[in-house]
């Protein structure tokens, strides 16, 4: 549940944008995209590089990177032609392999808020967007899992079991292209620093790169 909430508060954000756009608003701008982002393998205390401590056998494994393809999406408010706020969500779309001897699959999301600056004018083609502000990161955890109602039918599936939250700082650049007055394409490169993810990955900085399609609403 508190997954579904912080996934529904840029939509939410979105809805009240909109209602108040035409009284007050410089620019409401929603979007989707996918991407990916990137961190190494960690090292355990006592385990040879890039391997972790498996707590349930209670030997080294190889440590898994982070990368994959993620969904992000998120709404920009202008409350000023160059000055707003904005909120974002990024998620990796489908598990990848944690600690695949015991059956362990990770899930890394990451959500923000953010000042947002527009150094050009909103009514320009090539709109520069910089962003900065702070939010949470989440790694949840599934085992694998099966249901048989006989030795011959099994079902296999995985089920979430334990998850890891951590504070984070956000920073972003990137750019809305105009293909049409109001629909933009807009790239963008995101730096996620990650209190002590270094204990799950190999590094508290994570790059994601994406590129989505946009609306913004009220432009001229």
């Amino acid at each position: 549940m508190r997954t579904l909430s912080i996934r529904l508060i840029p939509l939410l954000l979105v809805l009240l944008f909109t209602s108040v756009s035409q009284a007050s608003a410089q620019g409401v701008s929603a979007y989707f995209g996918v991407g990916s982002a990137n961190n190494s393998a960690a090292t355990s205390a006592g385990c040879p590089s890039q391997q972790i401590l498996d707590n349930v056998t209670g030997v080294c494994e190889p440590a898994p990177t982070m990368g994959g393809v993620f969904g992000v999406f998120g709404a920009d408010f202008m409350i000023k032609s160059h000055l707003g706020f904005n909120a974002e969500d990024t998620f990796r779309f489908a598990q990848e392999n944690y600690l695949p001897t015991v059956g362990i699959n990770a899930r890394p999301s990451f959500y923000d808020f953010n000042a947002v600056y527009q150094p050009t004018s909103g009514d320009a083609r090539i709109v520069p967007v910089i962003e900065g502000g702070i939010g949470g990161a989440k790694v949840s955890f599934y085992v694998n899992q099966s249901s048989c109602v006989s030795a011959a039918v099994c079902t296999n599936y995985s089920q979430e079991f334990a998850s890891s939250n951590h504070f984070q700082v956000h920073g972003a650049v990137g750019v809305k292209l105009y293909v049409k007055s109001d629909v933009f394409i807009k790239p963008q490169i995101d730096f996620h620093w990650v209190d002590n993810l270094n204990q799950l990955y190999g590094r508290n900085i994570v790059p994601v790169y994406t590129v989505s399609i946009g609306y913004t609403f009220g432009r001229h």
